[in-house]
């Protein structure tokens, strides 16, 4: 399989989860991959919680009902660890889709609602940190 290039940032859609156009980072020093979720709670073997993205008013706040998930352990970059949700889903990139893990975290200091890490990246894509927004533009071209 061919490895494509990405940029530090880019745009992706997430289609099970109904978010289109959501800004991502690239971060090769992270292992997992994040989304910026709050309000979780567990209620009849479902994990509601809601996707929280400041810049895109019609998705800010937009409510997610996932029927699978677990909880992991994630160790931050000081060292802390911090238990989080996790579910798998999809995110299209380059106009095709790929399985994802995603751990679901308050990113409210951050940029950037998601965060992608090297276990995403691994085996499919080469970062090139001079660029940015390769797969929006391979989509509208």
């Amino acid at each position: 399989m061919t490895k494509k290039i990405i940029g530090r940032k880019d745009i992706a859609n997430f289609p099970e989860l109904g978010l289109q156009d959501v800004a991502i980072k690239i971060d090769t020093g992270a292992y997992t991959s994040s989304i910026h979720c709050d309000g979780f709670e567990e209620i009849d073997d479902q994990l509601h919680c809601r996707f929280i993205d400041e810049k895109q008013k019609e998705l800010n706040h937009r409510h997610l009902v996932i029927d699978t998930y677990k909880k992991i352990k994630v160790k931050s970059s000081n060292g802390s660890v911090e238990e989080r949700y996790q579910i798998t889903s999809k995110i299209k990139l380059f106009n095709k889709i790929y399985q994802i893990s995603l751990s679901l975290t308050n990113r409210s200091t951050m940029k950037n609602p998601v965060l992608i890490g090297r276990k995403f990246l691994n085996k499919k894509f080469i970062v090139d940190t001079d660029l940015e927004n390769l797969s929006l533009n391979a989509a509208t071209s």
